[in-house]
C-alpha cells in the first residue's frame, strides 16, 4: 500500500531588505546640557567683540549721545584707517601698526625669555649636584607669593640706575626670570627616565648636548604650553612699560588704548571707534597663539609619556 501521505514543501523566506532596521541613540539630556553650557559660554566670550565691532561703525558723536545701540553705521572704513595708519600722539609716532609691532616684540621678549631661563634653571637644579639646590628652587617657587606690584619699585630702581628705561632690554629683561616656568619645567625633568641619562652619559654626551639633544626635543609640548602663558602675560602687560618705556614710540596697544579713552579734556571728543578697532586688534594675536598651540597646550600638561 503505497503511502498517500504528502509533506507540505518546505520554502525559504527570502530576507526582505526594503525594511531597513534603524537603531536610534537614545536621547541623552546631560549631552544637551554641555552643549548648551559651551555655546553660553561662546556667546559670552564672542558677543563683546561683536559689540565693539558694532560700536566701531558708528559716529563718536552719536556714541557720547546716546550711549551702545545696535544701529550699524558706515565708520568701520575710515575708523580702520585711522586706527592703524594715523598718528595718535603729539610726536606723530603712534600708530596703531607701530603699537602692534611693539606688543609682538614684548610678547615675543617675554615668551622666549622666560622660556630659555626657566629651561636653564630647572636643568641645573634637576641634573647638577648643588649642595643648595632645593633650597634655590624653593626660594625661587616663592617669589609666586609676590606679585609684579609688590616688586615693581625695586625693578624699576634698577632699570633707572643701569640706565635702561626707554630701552627693549630695560622692558624685557628685569621681568624675564619666571618662577611659574621654572616650576613646570623642573617637574617635567623630573619626570625623565634615569635610564635614559645613563644611556647618554654612556654614549659621551656632555651636559650641552644632553640639554639641546634630548631634553629640548622632549620637552617641545611644555614649551608650547609654556609660550601660550608666558606670550600673553607678555602681551597685556600694561603697569611695567608704563612705567619703563615714556617714548611715545614704544607705546604698546593697551598704552594707545589708554590714551585714545582718556582724550575728552579741552572738549575732544574720545575717538571711541579707533579705540574699539585696537581692542579688537589687540585680542587676535593671544588668540590665533592659543589656536595654534592648543593641542600642543593640552598635552603639555596633561601628558607624562617621555
Amino acid at each position: 500500500m503505497a503511502d498517500m501521505t504528502q509533506s507540505a514543501p518546505i520554502t525559504a523566506r527570502a530576507p526582505d531588505h526594503g525594511a531597513a532596521t534603524v537603531h536610534r541613540r537614545p536621547f541623552r539630556w546631560s549631552t544637551l546640557a554641555d552643549h548648551a553650557i559651551l555655546i553660553a559660554g561662546a556667546v559670552l566670550m564672542i558677543g563683546p567683540l561683536v559689540m565693539l565691532l558694532q560700536m566701531s561703525t558708528v559716529p563718536d558723536v552719536e556714541i557720547m549721545q546716546s550711549g551702545p545701540s545696535l544701529a550699524i553705521g558706515d565708520r568701520l572704513g575710515p575708523n580702520l584707517q585711522a586706527a592703524l595708519f594715523e598718528s595718535m600722539s603729539f610726536s606723530g609716532e603712534n600708530t596703531g601698526l607701530r603699537m602692534f609691532r611693539n606688543s609682538m616684540y614684548l610678547g615675543l621678549g617675554f615668551a622666549i625669555g622666560k622660556i630659555i631661563i626657566s629651561m636653564m634653571a630647572a636643568y641645573a637644579i634637576v641634573y647638577f649636584r648643588l649642595r643648595f639646590a632645593t633650597f634655590a628652587f624653593w626660594l625661587i617657587f616663592t617669589t609666586l607669593l609676590l606679585p609684579l606690584e609688590v616688586r615693581i619699585v625695586p625693578s624699576y630702581e634698577i632699570t633707572n640706575k643701569l640706565g635702561l628705561l626707554n630701552t627693549w632690554t630695560g622692558l624685557i629683561v628685569p621681568l624675564i626670570a619666571s618662577a611659574t616656568a621654572t616650576f613646570f619645567f623642573r617637574q617635567f625633568f623630573l619626570s625623565v627616565p634615569e635610564e635614559m641619562v645613563e644611556a647618554a652619559r654612556i654614549d659621551g654626551a656632555g651636559p650641552l648636548r644632553f640639554f639641546l639633544d634630548i631634553l629640548v626635543p622632549l620637552s617641545r609640548t611644555m614649551i608650547a604650553a609654556m609660550f601660550i602663558i608666558m606670550f600673553v602675560y607678555g602681551w597685556n602687560q600694561y603697569l611695567w612699560p608704563v612705567m619703563v618705556s615714556t617714548q611715545e614710540g614704544m607705546f604698546t596697544l593697551v598704552q594707545g588704548i589708554k590714551q585714545i579713552t582718556q582724550g575728552l579734556e579741552g572738549g575732544q571728543i574720545p575717538e571711541y571707534g579707533r579705540s574699539n578697532i585696537l581692542a579688537v586688534l589687540a585680542v587676535l594675536p593671544p588668540v590665533a597663539v592659543v589656536i595654534f598651540f592648543q593641542r600642543w597646550f593640552v598635552k603639555g600638561l596633561t601628558d607624562s609619556d617621555k
